[in-house]
């Protein structure tokens, strides 16, 4: 790679990207949820699925059982 190039970004005809994310999913009150590991592994299990289905990278997952 050559050093004028951005490490991960996506080199386009008119655009360089590269984004970056940080999603929180807060509940009502925070009242707690996810309060089971099964209730933790389904989530994730949705997620990771919903991330492969739409090229998404997943860097760090934490499920919280307030959140």
């Amino acid at each position: 790679m050559s050093k004028d190039k951005i490490e991960d970004a996506i080199y386009t005809r008119r655009h360089i990207y590269n984004f970056h994310y940080h999603l929180i999913w807060v509940t009502k009150y925070r009242n707690p949820t996810f309060t089971s590991e099964a209730l933790v592994n389904e989530m994730k299990e949705i997620l990771t699925t919903v991330a492969a289905d739409n090229e998404i990278v997943i860097e760090h997952m934490e499920v919280m059982p307030d959140h």
